[in-house]
């Protein structure tokens, strides 16, 4: 299945407000044309959850490497720099998100990582207009259009999605996460997503490994055919009921039609 393929779909079916995004990782720091470079392009090193933003808002395709990158948790966890005692005993969660280091300790080890040097660039584009190989897809919608996708992704499958949230450092839960357990994921953007990416509150993501892409198509189709729609209808066929008040206007009529 092709990246247009997919984008007709999600257009027809599940309506993106902003444009969802084909995303790679490369281990090679060659860049693909037609993509560009925070530091070098825009004179800023931004988060990775604000290329996003920005990928997804203005259309535009970005690079992604090591000196384009702000965020420190994300370099480790991108592999961009090596991880260090600091971070893995917890110390920069305590007092923002946990009480005390060994409960920092533990967030840390929920977050997916790539091991130092495995990759070089992040590639990220809106779907149909990207300049290299998808390896995955990333969706940022509403609760309905994320349950849209999640009933495309069971419809043929049965059964249900797990999805790790710890509500930090989604950037490597869209993309680290994704490509390791190779299997869609319903994700809750992290407070930096919100702050730095601007995601919106009624937001959440919904990611699709290259290998699931036919299965969401073909669920979306099976689905809506079914009778699945987004937007999701309203069931208006039912009696109101009004005041009192009213109803005695409807008490009125009936006594002049009587006389």
């Amino acid at each position: 299945m092709s990246s247009l393929e997919l984008s007709k779909a999600l257009d027809l079916y599940v309506k993106p407000t902003y444009y969802p995004l084909a995303v790679s990782v490369s281990n090679s720091e060659e860049i693909p044309p037609k993509l560009r470079r925070p530091l070098k392009d825009l004179g800023k090193k931004i988060a990775i959850c604000q290329a996003f933003a920005i990928a997804r808002r203005y259309g535009w395709g970005l690079a992604l490497q090591k000196d384009d990158v702000s965020c420190p948790p994300a370099k480790l966890a991108f592999g961009f720099e090596p991880s260090i005692d600091y971070y893995e005993e917890g110390t920069i969660c305590v007092g923002l998100y946990t009480k005390d280091k060994e409960a920092g300790k533990k967030c840390e080890l929920c977050v997916p990582k790539f091991s130092f040097e495995e990759i070089k660039t992040i590639l990220m584009a809106p779907i149909g207009k990207e300049t290299f190989e998808p390896q995955l897809y990333v969706f940022y919608g509403n609760s309905a259009q994320v349950l849209r996708l999640l009933n495309g992704r069971l419809y043929s499958t049965g059964g249900n999605l797990t999805s790790h949230i710890n509500g930090r450092i989604d950037c490597a839960d869209i993309v680290i996460r994704t490509l390791k357990e190779d299997e869609c994921q319903v994700i809750l953007p992290c407070y930096g997503d919100r702050l730095f990416g601007q995601t919106q509150d009624w937001e959440m993501i919904f990611t699709i490994p290259k290998s699931k892409v036919q299965l969401v198509i073909e669920g979306l189709e099976g689905t809506h055919k079914g009778g699945t729609r987004y937007p999701i209808p309203s069931f208006l066929r039912y009696e109101p009921e009004f005041p009192p008040l009213y109803m005695e206007m409807e008490k009125i009529w009936d006594e002049k039609r009587k006389k």
